[in-house]
């Protein structure tokens, strides 16, 4: 095989990955997208249809990661090209915990089929938007290799956060309102947290961007707004910070 044969192979191998990615990044947004309209739609057979598509994600993250093995393990990439696979394979790993946040904000949906609070829940579709968005902009710095859109998606966790952070005082007060509404609204607690946890995700995947594109680091110190860290998710037996 000659040298222009083989750089083509890789560069096409290299294609087929990101491709990947791209693949991996609307199915999480799709099941983050169906998780909150079975939630505030009260629709518990597309909450069901969330849960199960999870695995289909599970199998393409196991695949992201053959993939990029192969190629390092077959072309002993350096430099830019080996910081884009290592990249790579760190977005891949967000996209799979966006699935597994859709997955569980699914299962409480199932409960709250006929107990969801109607007032709190109204910030629910705002936090949903803005962690799409966010997760949506971070994909598109990454094909286009756009450092400076990495830094832009980077910076608007803070917002993410204030959002949060306003639901959470609004649930809690609401809680504290009316007894009976505290088990629907500690559901609502941790969609919320899990909403919180995508924009995690999505500004992990714009400090990854960044590194791959720039080969530095960006500040330890990211845009935080959130002070309720301390939130801990049963279902999951995850700290939710």
């Amino acid at each position: 095989m000659t040298m222009q044969h083989t750089l083509k192979a890789y560069d096409e191998e290299l294609e087929r990955l990101r491709a990947h990615i791209s693949e991996m990044a609307g199915r999480a947004d799709a099941e983050l997208a169906d998780a909150i309209r079975a939630l505030l739609e009260r629709d518990s057979a597309l909450a069901e249809d969330v849960i199960a598509r999870d695995r289909q994600l599970d199998e393409m993250e196991a695949e992201g990661e053959r993939m990029a093995i192969r190629i390092i393990a077959l072309r002993s990439p350096v430099a830019d090209d080996l910081r884009e696979i290592m990249a790579m394979t760190k977005i891949i790993n967000a996209l799979e915990r966006v699935g597994d946040y859709a997955k569980n904000i699914a299962k409480r949906a199932t409960v709250l089929i006929h107990a969801l609070p109607e007032a709190p829940s109204q910030l629910i579709g705002l936090l949903t938007s803005e962690v799409r968005r966010m997760l949506s902009d971070v994909m598109d710095a990454f094909v286009r290799h756009d450092a400076d859109a990495a830094i832009e998606v980077w910076e608007r966790d803070a917002r993410v956060d204030a959002i949060y952070d306003s639901l959470f005082r609004e649930l809690l007060t609401y809680m504290m309102e009316n007894p009976k509404r505290i088990t629907p609204s500690t559901h609502l607690l941790f969609i919320a947290k899990n909403l919180e946890r995508v924009g995690d995700q999505a500004t992990n995947i714009a400090e990854v961007v960044y590194f791959a594109i720039r080969g530095e680091q960006l500040p330890d110190h990211r845009p935080k707004g959130d002070e309720s860290a301390y939130l801990q998710d049963p279902a999951s037996g995850e700290k939710a910070g």
